[in-house]
């Protein structure tokens, strides 16, 4: 019997022993901007801690979502002496300093063009800090800020101000009408990481609106003009199980969104808006990556011409033509395979075949809307993906979708980064 309990103890030990097996050091492979310092910050692994490689798992997974990270990955070694582990995260960089420079022709034949300069690893430290200048005939400017891990590694703060001048239509039943449209705002955020997965934005954005009329048909009650400021709350849940490996992604998100807008001014009432957005991406063999994004979004359901979700081909159908249509509630699905054609070293050349459908609420209308022929859009299409997997987003798409439904377009998309 004294030698059962003595087996046993012997046992107990070895496996207590086993289960507390220690990380010994931690080190950092392959860092050039970004700063040590702020990578030990985030992490969760340090020196002295009980090796766990869920922890491992998450810590990469932070690292691998950061903008100024391309791609990161663990390895772990018994010490010479046994005692405990040495721990080696091997980070590869991306280029973050990233200019950008657009050129097009905008209403009535305008020459326009936007030049902007961004650094997405600002420091070395995480932060997203940059800004824009737009000339479409009028001048626009925009400079954005973003630290989510300045206060600690939970707690960080954006703050964004913008001055945008453009023209856009607004429609009267039925009736469109070209309108010069500036909003002047400035917004500030508090993010919060409450673990990897959970993250919460809340604050206010403070801003003035201003309409004035350029051409097109506008009933006798409508003002050629308008001057409104507005104050707009915001908060943003976000649940993301997303693994990144270059340009395939895997899993899934949900991102919440509530704000709520007051207005002083009676052509404009404050309304509410909320739209949840689930994404969902699945690795099929090597080289393919399915990838899904819903949206249902409603708002307060004024009959006004200013009604918050808009139809545009640069943002939810491409192919169906830039800000066609607006509404106050919103089913969206948007479909697509992702498949690597070619890749070798820093480069990838992908194509994609997707389906982008939606179904949108009129102003003042009802939930009858959303199975309306006239409002539902279906537009399949093909498209193709130049990639440099070292540059942070640096993904130019080409896209062209064609409509099926009744009465509809077709057109090329182009843009940066993928489509969602």
């Amino acid at each position: 019997m004294k030698r059962i309990i003595l087996y046993g103890l012997v046992v107990f030990s070895i496996l207590s022993f086993s289960q507390e097996e220690k990380v010994v050091s931690l080190q950092l492979r392959g860092l050039k901007k970004t700063k040590s310092s702020f990578v030990r910050k985030i992490i969760e692994v340090k020196a002295g801690v009980v090796l766990d490689s869920l922890q491992l798992d998450k810590d990469i997974i932070r690292l691998k979502r950061l903008p100024g990270v391309s791609h990161a990955y663990y390895q772990v070694f018994l010490t010479a002496t046994g005692n405990g582990y040495n721990v080696f995260y091997d980070i590869q960089e991306n280029f973050t300093l990233i200019p950008s420079v657009n050129i097009w022709t905008a209403t009535n034949n305008r020459f326009s063009y936007k030049v902007g300069l961004y650094d997405f690893n600002f420091l070395g430290k995480g932060i997203s800090f940059g800004g824009f200048y737009q000339n479409n005939g009028y001048d626009t400017y925009s400079i954005n800020f973003r630290a989510p891990y300045l206060f600690s590694k939970k707690l960080g703060i954006a703050i964004n101000h913008q001055n945008w001048k453009s023209e856009e239509p607004l429609y009267f039943k039925g009736e469109g009408a070209n309108y010069l449209y500036n909003n002047k705002s400035i917004e500030v955020l508090g993010l919060y990481e409450l673990k990897t997965e959970y993250k919460f934005h809340i604050g206010a954005s403070i801003f003035k609106e201003k309409y004035q009329y350029v051409s097109g048909n506008v009933p006798d009650e409508v003002p050629r003009s308008l001057d409104l400021d507005k104050v707009l709350f915001k908060l943003v849940y976000d649940y993301d199980k997303l693994n990144y490996s270059y340009q395939n992604v895997s899993g899934y998100r949900s991102m919440l969104t509530l704000q709520s807008v007051t207005s002083n001014n009676e052509m404009q009432e404050d309304f509410f808006i909320a739209w949840n957005d689930l994404y969902y991406y699945k690795r099929i063999s090597e080289n393919g990556n399915w990838s899904s994004r819903l949206r249902i979004g409603l708002a307060t359901n004024s009959d006004s011409p200013f009604a918050p979700f808009a139809l545009d081909n640069n943002l939810n159908v491409r192919g169906v033509g830039n800000l066609i249509d607006r509404g106050t509630g919103v089913v969206l699905l948007n479909t697509e395979y992702r498949y690597t054609m070619y890749e070798k070293g820093w480069f990838a050349l992908q194509g994609n075949a997707f389906v982008d459908s939606g179904t949108w609420r009129n102003p003042g209308g009802d939930f009858g809307d959303f199975t309306n022929s006239k409002n539902i859009k279906i537009f399949p299409g093909i498209g193709m993906r130049l990639i440099h997997k070292k540059i942070y987003n640096a993904i130019f798409r080409v896209d062209y979708g064609y409509g099926i439904t009744k009465n509809a377009s077709n057109g090329i998309v182009f843009g940066i980064g993928q489509y969602f």
